[in-house]
């Protein structure tokens, strides 16, 4: 695909992702076929033999995660995809992506559930991708897009994160988002056309040149495995500590209510947002990027002078607890939200903010 880096293109959500994903040097896709992400791994069926990249449809999910195991200990930048049921799937693997600290991304278009649910979008695997993503003591970043353009974006910022400190990290999207299409543009260095060496910690043959590489999430010795789960908790804190990302409305400091919402409903909260500021009422939005780490700082920042919090999500309340633990439960926590594939409307929310303003 011939595209001008800096030319606004329009593009769907899943395709862009994928795009993305070649252009920050993704060479090696592992996937298999659910609604609403397909197009992530028919996209790069097309995109990935054209570059001397490795596309292969897996026989199922857990194969496709253990595929982006044996490639991401090689020392290839690799991705898979999928929604809600495959992810579950996936979660052996994931954990063992995380024991044996070995960097990839993995996208998660959600669906309504619990169960087969529906193909309509949804919110309701926040707890699974911030909470139980695998057994085990681990953690992985969690970005969640907005827009079409968030989706390429955050997709490059992923794999640098994934990277920087040898971590699978998350893409939490929903189908919404990944069946829109909205303008967009890439940037940033385009590595589509290049093939890098890779990482030196992989298990890619030494020559007789180096020490052989391990990869291995296998620690017989009780104390080999808590000194190296917490090694990766200090990482986990330096993550904490620099990649929490969150985006405020400029009214925040006066605002009574701030309404917190990620993802697509923060799209619909923020036109609610719009309409009560319009008809007088002290509101703005508060919408987290990293789901974990959850903003936390940032949030507190936001609601210095705030009386009251909205969470809505497409969900039955996931993040509420994310969030009155980063407030300390000093401040009074409201929800509302949609679930079974239903997305909050902009006067559902505002309805909300009034009966909120009247108690």
């Amino acid at each position: 695909m011939d595209i001008n880096m800096s030319e606004r293109v329009l593009m769907k959500g899943n395709e862009a992702l994928a795009e993305a994903a070649i252009r920050a040097g993704c060479r090696c896709y592992f996937g298999y076929p659910i609604t609403p992400q397909t197009e992530i791994a028919a996209y790069m069926a097309r995109r990935l033999p054209k570059i001397n990249g490795v596309f292969l449809q897996a026989e199922s999910e857990i194969g496709a995660i253990n595929m982006v195991y044996g490639c991401a200990g090689s020392g290839a930048r690799c991705m898979t995809s999928s929604s809600s049921p495959g992810i579950s799937l996936k979660a052996e693997g994931i954990s063992y992506l995380a024991g044996a600290d070995l960097p990839c991304v993995i996208v998660n278009i959600q669906r309504g559930g619990p169960g087969l649910g529906t193909i309509q979008p949804s919110q309701a695997d926040y707890w699974q991708a911030t909470r139980a993503i695998g057994h085990g003591d681990l953690r992985i970043p969690v970005f969640a897009p907005a827009t079409v353009q968030e989706m390429v974006d955050l997709t490059t910022k992923a794999f640098e994160v994934a990277e920087k400190y040898r971590t699978p990290v998350m893409i939490l999207a929903d189908g919404f988002l990944g069946q829109m299409m909205e303008p967009m543009s890439f940037s940033g260095e385009d590595k589509s056309g290049k093939r890098e060496e890779p990482f030196a910690w992989g298990a890619f043959g030494h020559g007789n040149k180096r020490k052989k590489n391990i990869v291995n999430s296998l620690y017989l010795k009780p104390e080999a495995l808590e000194a190296q789960i917490e090694e990766r908790f200090k990482r986990y804190k330096q993550i904490k500590e620099k990649e929490s990302t969150a985006v405020c409305g400029e009214q925040a400091e006066t605002a009574e209510i701030i309404v917190v919402a990620y993802g697509c409903t923060a799209r619909t909260a923020q036109a609610a947002v719009h309409k009560a500021q319009d008809e007088g009422l002290k509101v703005e939005l508060f919408r987290p990027v990293t789901l974990w780490p959850f903003p936390e700082k940032q949030l507190k920042d936001a609601c210095k002078n705030a009386k009251t919090v909205l969470v809505t999500e497409m969900s039955k309340g996931q993040m509420v607890d994310d969030v009155k633990l980063a407030l300390e439960c000093k401040i009074p926590v409201e929800f509302f939200g949609r679930t079974g594939g239903i997305v909050p409307e902009p006067d559902e929310i505002l309805q909300k903010i009034k009966e909120m303003v009247v108690n």
